[in-house]
């Protein structure tokens, strides 16, 4: 039997508040366990929650940006369970009125696009954590999370592959940072997902029986957890059994899903409004402040690159992969005045290259855009050759000297004066008189030789187009 498969999303975006959604606590990371979770997080006695009107603009900015349907009116909802790590017993989430209605998403996997339905996104306050290592068989709870603000991002069943899934929830994550909304640190849990997947016969109009894969926070997870469970979910059913509705654990040790519960239905939380909260209003004024905020979308950036500086699909992408990398390039390009595709070449190739070495975000480099600006320049006027240039970028890297600067301290001025090198050329033919009579007798490849010869002679100085010149016209 051929078996479709069936995948939805619900990603947990942090928001880039420096407050909780309903105290002044705050939301940095990394401090001490439970130092940042005040009295309204933890729910005590005698205390109301108050809303930050940050986070609303913020779920309305990421609306927008997916044409979706903002509300003109939605409600908090209380969402009943018990955890050890939920200390009022309820999350404050949105059920019926969500801030974000029906909204898409456009992937491209594999050249082939496709529009992702985005059912819903809604604000609630995340829980705390639960922590189970060095406890000798207790578990810790650490309540510094609890009250940092979520938007939950719902998709509808829409994709039906893991790579779909995949190129889904890279989208979400390079939109939530372009709108400055979210950092996207997965490591820290600032981006998260929880996975539906379930599989029916191909031609099966109605849903199979899902399985929701719980908190993955990497995109490699999502893929190889989806893929696992599909590879369960049609083994199960092939052997006669059923798939249940649950909850799963990914375990990318054994790459395999466990259960951690059956999965409840939404009667279960007891939703009701929560009476502390009044109804959110979303007014005309603050749409249009929100809409006159938004920046140029990446989708569309991608595409003024492609037309604009003439890049291909595969460079433009990468320009565009974060805002501020695209900021960085059209900075370079307008401070140094180069041709866009040297630019292009140089940031997406030694500088992305030496901060993925170095391990570095783009916020953190060491190399401003005028500096690198400074190197192309000398690239584009000849000063020095491609060779030279990446070792002067090394130097910009270490230190806080200009290209002009690196280039007179060191004598790397490229050599252009011919007759400089056709002497050196002389010497070398007549050093060489094997290689010339193999180079005579059709053996072209020899012709690398003398060019390499030179460059070496010349200490990489020597102009490569007056190096090939002087060579076919004394080669001959």
């Amino acid at each position: 039997m051929e078996w479709e498969t069936v995948i939805g999303l619900e990603i947990h975006a942090q928001l880039a508040t420096k407050s909780k959604i309903f105290s002044s606590a705050s939301t940095a990371y990394g401090a001490e366990p439970n130092t940042q979770a005040c009295a309204v997080d933890l729910g005590l006695p005698g205390v109301l929650p108050v809303l930050n009107q940050q986070v609303v603009r913020m779920a309305v900015k990421f609306g927008m940006a997916i044409g979706a349907e903002i509300a003109p009116y939605s409600v908090f909802a209380r969402k009943n369970y018990f955890y050890p790590d939920l200390p009022k017993g309820y999350q404050i989430s949105q059920m019926d009125h969500p801030i974000v209605g029906f909204g898409h998403i456009d992937i491209d996997v594999n050249g082939t696009k496709k529009r992702i339905g985005v059912t819903r996104a809604h604000l609630e306050e995340d829980a705390g954590k639960s922590l189970h290592e060095n406890f000798h068989g207790s578990t810790g709870i650490d309540l510094n999370r609890a009250g940092t603000p979520l938007l939950e991002i719902v998709s509808e069943p829409d994709m039906r592959s893991a790579q779909e899934a995949v190129a889904y929830m890279r989208k979400i994550h390079d939109l939530v940072r372009y709108l400055e909304i979210c950092d996207g640190n997965m490591q820290e849990g600032s981006f998260r997902c929880d996975a539906n997947v379930s599989v029916r016969p191909k031609g099966q109009e109605s849903l199979g029986t899902r399985a929701e894969l719980k908190n993955i926070n990497s995109f490699k997870f999502v893929e190889k957890a989806i893929n696992i469970e599909i590879e369960r979910q049609i083994d199960l059913i092939e052997g006669g059994g059923t798939v249940v509705q649950e909850t799963r654990l990914y375990d990318a040790d054994n790459n395999e899903t466990r259960s951690m519960r059956s999965k409840e239905e939404a009667n279960d939380y007891r939703y009701f409004p929560d009476p502390d909260l009044l109804p959110v209003e979303i007014t005309d004024e603050l749409r249009e402040q929100v809409k006159a905020d938004l920046p140029e979308l990446p989708d569309a950036k991608k595409l003024r690159f492609k037309e604009q500086y003439a890049q291909d699909d595969e460079i433009a992408t990468t320009l565009t992969s974060s805002r501020q990398l695209a900021d960085f390039y059209e900075a370079v390009v307008e401070i140094s005045g180069c041709e866009a595709k040297l630019c292009a070449n140089w940031v997406c190739g030694n500088f992305l290259a030496a901060l993925n070495k170095a391990g570095l975000n783009i916020n953190k480099t060491p190399i401003c855009q005028d500096r690198l600006a400074g190197l192309l320049k000398r690239i584009a006027d000849q000063t020095i050759s491609g060779k030279i240039a990446k070792q002067v970028f090394e130097e910009l890297w270490k230190g806080h000297a200009t290209a002009d600067e690196i280039i007179e301290q060191q004598g790397l001025k490229q050599i252009t004066d011919s007759n400089a090198i056709e002497a050196i050329i002389d010497k070398i033919i007549a050093d060489n008189p094997n290689q010339v009579k193999q180079y005579l007798s059709g053996k072209e490849k020899v012709f690398g030789f003398f060019v390499g010869q030179t460059m070496k002679a010349s200490q990489g100085k020597a102009n490569p187009n007056e190096v090939n010149k002087i060579l076919h016209n004394k080669l001959k």
